[in-house]
């Protein structure tokens, strides 16, 4: 609502809706015609489509891999995987900046869609994991029988089965890529690698803040997970209810 009022109905009634007095788009008008926003928006885009088809790809091999065939190492890739999830990867800050330096990997938008793919692997795959040891064997097998390939059966028979779930992971590791503010900022600054994140910053100066602007870009920001919500919402509740009334 503050995003379509000018600075003094922002910030003389915070809660209320717009008036014919307050009522503005030149917050609007400053984001789509001031600076690069747009190519700071397409960014953000690339790097969160990228990173969820790899976490959902490899994490949902790696889970079936886990949850079908039993080996040695079997009960410790699974512990390996929970300790991802228990160890915040912004305490590798400094060991993975000197990687990307390394790799010349510095202001490119793979330096971020790796750090994601990293960061959303351990809980995608402990998500799927879990869910893929409930589907039974019998579909598998008959699979086999009739002459189907493991990679034919993950992709033809697995995947669909695990839709829901997907949907679930998909969400809640697109937000946090999203929204994310830390990696964009020490791996990715220059311009023309900039995030949504980092592009709202524009707007933010030293000593004054041009709150419409601020407001607005977020606004706009944010119309992505809206629609991964809206487009996914029924698979998202199946997933996160999958298993609550199994025996």
């Amino acid at each position: 609502m503050n995003s379509f009022k000018n600075r003094r109905g922002i910030f003389g009634d915070p809660l209320g809706l717009p008036d014919a007095r307050s009522f503005s788009l030149e917050g609007y008008a400053t984001v789509l015609g001031e600076g690069n926003f747009a190519l700071y928006y397409g960014n953000s885009l690339i790097v969160t489509v990228a990173s969820l088809f790899l976490i959902l790809l490899l994490g949902a091999m790696a889970a079936h891999a886990l949850a079908e065939y039993r080996f040695r190492l079997n009960t410790l890739l699974g512990i390996y995987m929970i300790l991802g999830i228990m160890v915040p990867i912004r305490l590798g800050t400094v060991a993975i900046l000197q990687l990307m330096v390394d790799l010349d990997l510095v202001n490119t938008l793979l330096s971020l869609i790796l750090v994601y793919t990293a960061q959303g692997l351990p809980i995608a795959v402990f998500i799927l994991s879990e869910f893929m040891r409930t589907l039974s064997r019998d579909i598998k097998d008959c699979a086999r029988v009739d002459g189907l390939s493991e990679y034919r059966i993950f992709f033809e028979v697995v995947l669909p089965l695990i839709r829901p779930v997907l949907a679930t992971v998909a969400v809640f590791s697109m937000i946090p890529i999203w929204n994310d503010l830390w990696f964009p900022l020490i791996l990715a600054s220059s311009d023309a690698t900039k995030t949504v994140t980092l592009g709202v910053q524009q707007f933010i100066g030293q000593y004054t803040v041009n709150w419409s602007a601020v407001l607005a870009s977020l606004s706009i920001a944010i119309l992505p997970v809206l629609a991964l919500y809206a487009i996914f919402s029924r698979q998202l509740i199946a997933g996160i209810t999958s298993g609550a009334v199994k025996g």
